[in-house]
């Protein structure tokens, strides 16, 4: 089968499509065939080796964390999924492996899979898996957002932004964005209530919010002090500047920064297809890409200046 992989820690030129033996599952495990997979940020982080301590120095490394596709086969202890089930999920971040999500098999867990949306193609569905859980931990389980509250998403173009203000919109929120200005019209129709240019909007000039989300990671404190007094604030973008907000930020207890990731199961999975379902979310993607130029979907992922995701077509099954 082909499969992406990281060749060497660099620009995404260090991604090659290779020829790798097909795996087979173990007990409590499915072998998905898969159809397509999104770049996430974590990818691309660990092409270009900025968590080498965890993914060490011995080459191929698999790249892909979520994906959309078809259980292909089994193994013992599985009787929820049959072949042929269409699946979404994602594979388990930081595990060393030689084979990720962009690859045309790749086995993983049970638990880490869940019925995809019926209503959604291959490419829509692996758009929102990674995209969509982790704007539904940081709004519901970690931020706690509640019906009323005034939220700022910070980076609301991009995938969990573009996933966090409609799932907020649903939640009840009221919602500002803060994005490139012309993506105002995408945003709004989106779900958004405000949307403000970040090249042009200081964070001395809106707020005060109950609830900021920030994908950025840069500027953490200034957005941390437009909190109200019982305030929740979380950021999913890691960095040595951003940790060291976080960490500074401690001291304001329950006004401090608090950060997350997205390590979804079924039941989270579950969660996000009833989303869907109802129509309350829906995917946005920038573009598509085959799985042969999976190079051109990180380099227009670093880009950025778009509106929603960077999807991988490995299949046409």
């Amino acid at each position: 089968m082909k499969a992406a992989q990281i060749t060497g820690y660099g620009a995404p030129d260090v991604l090659k499509v290779n020829e790798v033996g097909r795996p087979t599952p173990g007990a409590g495990e499915v072998l998905v065939s898969i159809e397509a997979s999104s770049v996430n940020g974590l990818d691309t982080i660990v092409r270009a080796g900025g968590l080498r301590i965890v993914s060490g120095r011995r080459f191929p490394i698999g790249v892909g964390l979520d994906f959309a596709g078809v259980v292909a086969a089994t193994g013992a202890g599985v009787p929820q999924y049959q072949v042929g089930d269409r699946v979404w999920g994602t594979v388990p971040p930081l595990k060393r492996n030689a084979v990720g999500a962009a690859a045309e098999y790749v086995v993983v867990p049970a638990s880490r899979v869940g019925p995809a949306p019926a209503d959604l193609s291959p490419v829509e569905a692996a758009s929102l898996v990674v995209a969509g859980t982790t704007a539904l931990a940081a709004l519901r389980d970690t931020l706690h957002l509640t019906s009323g509250e005034r939220l700022l998403v910070r980076g609301a173009a991009g995938g969990v932004g573009t996933a966090a203000v409609q799932l907020a919109h649903a939640m009840g929120a009221h919602v500002t964005a803060l994005s490139r200005g012309r993506h105002a019209g995408a945003l709004r129709e989106l779900g958004a209530d405000e949307v403000f240019d970040y090249g042009t909007t200081t964070p001395d000039r809106i707020g005060p919010f109950g609830v900021v989300l920030d994908t950025v990671g840069s500027e953490l404190n200034s957005y941390r002090r437009r909190l109200t007094r019982d305030g929740r604030m979380a950021t999913i973008a890691l960095s040595a500047s951003s940790m060291a907000a976080i960490a500074a930020s401690s001291v304001h207890g329950a006004r401090r920064i608090r950060t997350l990731s997205s390590n979804p199961d079924t039941a989270v999975l579950r969660d996000l297809a009833d989303y869907v379902t109802s129509g309350a979310l829906r995917p946005v993607v920038d573009s598509v890409y085959p799985l042969a130029d999976i190079a051109s979907a990180h380099q227009a992922f670093e880009r950025g200046g778009v509106v929603g995701k960077q999807v991988v077509a490995v299949s046409g099954r």
